[in-house]
């Protein structure tokens, strides 16, 4: 599958690597290459020389599949420099969270009650189809959930497609996730999102992202 990763950061750099480990054809989409090529980016670049490098707008029309790796402040930035037919039809699986870091750590939530991130996006492009995942687990355990009790944890899907969210299940099978939850549409991402407060004040007290939640039943 063609993905397109929109982002350079921790997110933006472990599901490239999984992905192409996988087979896949992957590319990251940045504002600026140039800028990005010339930054702390480039030494991750050499170890996976395998993933592709290009404009937001590049990635994303290349691709079948696009991850939305961005800072959640600024997916709808991004997402719209990506452009509105280069995500049409497409699948867009959102792991960005809408924290405000304004009052300092911990953040608050920019969005939350009555709306969320995701469904943000969908109302702004409303023929790209949204997935919301991943987002309530540390960047190292999206992509390689087996690190922590055998992959033995849970991790939630929202959409109003169905095949989309078949596809994005898909993608996070083969990355070892055993428990992958499918909570209904996409207004379900609400809870999702609301679970980072309580994911920041764990890592806060235990001192370490190398955790998860899992749903015993």
């Amino acid at each position: 599958m063609r993905i397109a990763v929109l982002g350079t950061g921790s997110v933006g750099q472990a599901i490239p690597a999984r992905s192409a480990v996988l087979g896949h054809q992957v590319t990251i989409g940045t504002r600026d290459v140039a800028a990005t090529r010339a930054g702390e980016y480039a030494a991750w670049a050499a170890q996976h020389p395998e993933v592709g490098l290009a404009t937001l707008a590049e990635a994303a029309s290349a691709a079948e599949l696009v991850v939305n790796a961005t800072n959640g402040n600024g997916s709808l930035p991004a997402l719209t420099a990506a452009g509105a037919p280069n995500l049409a039809g497409k699948v867009l699986l959102d792991i960005a969270n809408p924290l405000d870091f304004g009052a300092g750590f911990p953040p608050t939530l920019s969005v939350h009650n009555t709306d969320s991130l995701a469904e943000r996006i969908q109302r702004e492009f409303p023929q790209t189809r949204v997935v919301k995942s991943l987002n309530t687990l540390t960047a190292e355990l999206m992509a390689h959930p087996r690190q922590l009790a055998d992959g033995e944890h849970s991790v939630f899907v929202s959409g109003d497609d169905a095949e989309a969210k078949r596809i994005v299940t898909g993608l996070l099978v083969s990355f070892g996730h055993n428990d992958v939850i499918d909570l209904g549409d996409l207004s379900s991402a609400r809870g999702t999102e609301m679970l980072l407060p309580l994911w920041l004040r764990l890592f806060g007290r235990l001192d370490t992202a190398n955790f998860n939640f899992k749903v015993v039943r």
